[in-house]
Formats: structure tokens, C-alpha cells, sequence
């Protein structure tokens, strides 16, 4: 199943912004490695932000659970990371399904 994940990253005044590089170089090397394993379908860092997408491929709910909540920056800092979960379907099966759907 396809999931598109929305991850919004913030930080408190405590930690400075190489302590968040630091977590975050952590993290982009898990990420890019589940990418290799194909896990996760593509990446995106979105341009000015601490915002990042990603499009992941895994079997259920209860295993994308367990993925996020053993990634490194929900580890070390999950309490000012937000992320929103969109499950996805493919097109092509949507569309033949509406095709099925008119009348004739």
C-alpha cells in the first residue's frame, strides 16, 4: 500500500541548528537507504522549509507505525515533528473503476 507522508520538523530553542543537522544527517541516511531497499518510493525536501514528503510502499498501517516511530528524528526529537499520513491508490485502478461505473 502506498502512503504519502508529510513531515513537518520544528525545534525548541534548546537545541541549536547543527544539533537538528546533526539528527537530521542521521535520519537522511536512513532514509535514503529505505529508498534503496524500497521501502520508500521517492523523497522530497521542500525548498526553504524543514518540511519533507515522502511517498513509502509497505504492507500496513501497523508496519508504517513501526517504521516511523523507529526513525531517528522521532528517537530524538519526536515531539516537535508533525506528520500527516494520506493512504494513496493508484490512478489506473480508480479509473477503471469509474469506468465500471457508468451507466451505458
Amino acid at each position: 500500500m502506498l502512503y504519502h507522508l508529510d513531515f513537518q520538523v520544528e525545534y525548541s530553542d534548546t537545541m541549536s541548528q547543527q544539533d537538528l543537522f546533526a539528527i537530521w544527517a542521521e535520519e537522511a541516511d536512513v532514509a535514503l537507504g529505505a529508498k534503496e531497499a524500497g521501502v520508500v518510493v521517492d523523497l522530497w525536501k521542500c525548498v526553504g522549509t524543514r518540511r519533507v514528503i515522502a511517498i513509502v510502499n509497505v504492507d500496513s498501517l501497523d508496519e508504517l507505525d513501526r517504521i516511523v516511530f523507529g526513525l531517528p528524528i522521532m528517537k530524538q526529537m519526536g515531539q516537535h515533528v508533525q506528520i500527516q499520513v494520506t493512504p494513496l491508490r493508484r490512478y489506473e485502478d480508480f479509473a477503471a473503476d469509474v469506468k465500471s461505473m457508468i451507466i451505458q
